[in-house]
């Protein structure tokens, strides 16, 4: 296990729920952390930019009277996800918000830019960069990275092709800081083989999905409840990256997923007031075949926990 900064170090349970676009709220990061796993949200699910401020007090307002009355449970940190590309005209105003607030972990994704990374290290926070193979690790590294997001196949929404294994074991042959792992996790014992891979967290998103908690329609926790990996289409139409959705919301919309064209990549859209994705087009890992019921945040971190200590206790006779 890698030497963790401060912030990573006292999360009690090694998961870190992923940003999820429109669905993750403070509602849901406050449950995540209060349950003991990191929540996170993206800064552009404020709308409009002005409600980021507000959303901040109200997270670091409610952990830090969580922790007050509960000092014997303290809650995990929280992280903003910020989108780190040209097409992202409020990056410079959301990560104001966040040096404002102090956010403990600050999450990257489709860019690595340097001065990011010391406005978060000016006031102490931890900058997590998601990458999809080996090469953009070693870039964000370089660009002063702290940590990063492995996103191997089977993640949801934007992912990699690279199976977790190979991920992972070549970023460990270089990399001994905090490294989280992305890729159909949705049990304790998938979080557990995470960590037996040299990954110190995993970072789950769909699971979340299906919460009493998490933004999203009804219909879609309850297709991500009914659905399985044969469910899953990787396609780049909807934002220009490839990623990982479901096939029953591809033709709620009138498409068929099997032939879906190609986009052009130079035309990326990550969630404009004009986006069908993700408010349609349903975003989700193929992981998803473990979760079963939509229960609450405190529930599901519960279980997982059950599940980790029933995988752990399977393995101690090896």
């Amino acid at each position: 296990m890698s030497k963790l900064p401060a912030a990573l170090a006292a999360v009690p349970f090694p998961v870190i729920g992923s940003p999820l676009f429109i669905i993750s709220t403070p509602k849901l990061v406050i449950a995540q952390c209060i349950a003991g796993v990191v929540g996170s949200m993206p800064a552009l699910n404020a709308r409009p930019a002005s409600q980021l401020d507000e959303w901040l007090a109200e997270i670091t307002e409610a952990l830090a009277a969580h922790n007050k009355a509960h000092p014997d449970r303290p809650a995990a940190p929280f992280a903003i996800n910020q989108i780190v590309h040209k097409s992202n005209d409020r990056l410079e105003h959301d990560m104001g918000m966040c040096v404002k607030y102090k956010v403990p972990i600050i999450i990257t994704s489709l860019g690595a830019r340097e001065e990011i990374n010391q406005a978060a290290h000016s006031y102490g926070g931890v900058v997590l960069h998601d990458i999809i193979n080996n090469k953009f690790a070693h870039k964000a590294i370089e660009k002063g990275a702290d940590g990063l997001v492995a996103v191997a196949a089977g993640a949801g929404g934007h992912a990699g092709v690279k199976s977790p294994f190979a991920l992972v074991q070549e970023i460990r042959q270089w990399f001994d800081g905090p490294l989280a792992l992305s890729g159909s996790i949705a049990s304790g014992s998938a979080i557990l083989a995470a960590l037996a891979m040299g990954a110190d967290f995993a970072y789950i998103g769909s699971a979340f999905i299906a919460t009493d908690e998490a933004r999203a329609a009804e219909e879609y926790k309850q297709c991500i409840v009914d659905s399985d990996s044969d469910d899953i289409i990787y396609s780049n139409l909807f934002t220009g990256v490839h990623g990982n959705y479901l096939a029953p919301s591809v033709r709620r919309a009138g498409m068929d997923p099997d032939n879906l064209p190609e986009s052009d990549p130079s035309k990326m859209d990550f969630g404009g007031d004009k986006s069908k994705a993700w408010k349609d087009i349903w975003g989700s890992g193929q992981g998803i075949g473990a979760i079963n019921k939509v229960q609450s945040t405190a529930d599901l971190v519960s279980q997982f926990k059950r599940e980790f200590a029933e995988a752990k206790a399977r393995l101690a006779h090896y």
